[in-house]
């Protein structure tokens, strides 16, 4: 039986202590068990914590934008987390994808979009890079929205190879506040992007317009 791969030491920092560290779990995603300790915010130094942390990657997402149309492209698909969490698992969302090595945030966001909305990506800007759940998985996703003609967009797309079913929704802007006041929308990408987009709507419309 192989031996399971150590995981590689975070960046050294002062203010923590680290003691252990060992890989608990290696399969499609990775957990890795921290032991460690901390300075307090007086001075002092926390007791020892354990905690396991997931290791799922970093990934993209990025909200398809039509700025002659002012429409938007969304994808609806199943997710086994909302599933075992007891929610309805089919999800609206914006194209994501996990970051492979040697691979661009911005490059991974247009082949996502390609093969989940089946839509070639134009200009892009990239408008936050946050944590998904700090507490307990080092993923980070960088989000971009980015130029598409939403025209002939829709259908079912998706890598069959990948397990992928995803159904595209080309939705006008207006539709967006009277979705988001009503809660249509529970995974955090998209609601980060659609909260930026209407605060940038105009902007990027005379920009991506002209």
């Amino acid at each position: 039986m192989a031996e399971t791969p150590k995981p590689p030491p975070p960046r050294q920092d002062a203010r923590i202590e680290l003691l252990a560290l060992d890989r608990a779990y290696e399969g499609f995603f990775r957990i890795d068990r921290y032991r460690l300790k901390h300075r307090r915010f007086d001075g002092g130094w926390t007791p020892e914590l354990d905690r396991e942390i997931f290791e799922r990657g970093q990934a993209v997402a990025l909200l398809p934008y039509d700025p002659r149309r002012d429409e938007v492209v969304l994808i609806e698909q199943f997710r086994v987390g909302a599933y075992a969490a007891g929610v309805d698992p089919w999800l609206l969302e914006i194209v994501a994808g996990i970051i492979e090595p040697g691979e661009t945030p911005e490059r991974v966001a247009r082949r996502e979009t390609e093969e989940e909305a089946g839509l070639t990506v134009g200009r892009v800007e990239q408008l936050a890079e946050v944590f998904v759940s700090p507490g307990g998985a080092t993923e980070r996703v960088t989000i971009f929205c980015g130029e598409v003609d939403s025209s002939g967009a829709g259908g079912l797309h998706g890598l069959p190879s990948e397990g992928e079913d995803i159904r595209v929704l080309v939705r006008a802007f207006s539709e967006i506040p009277a979705a988001l006041a009503a809660g249509a929308f529970t995974n955090a990408p998209v609601l980060i992007a659609l909260q930026w987009l209407a605060a940038n709507r105009d902007r990027l419309r005379q920009a991506w317009t002209s």
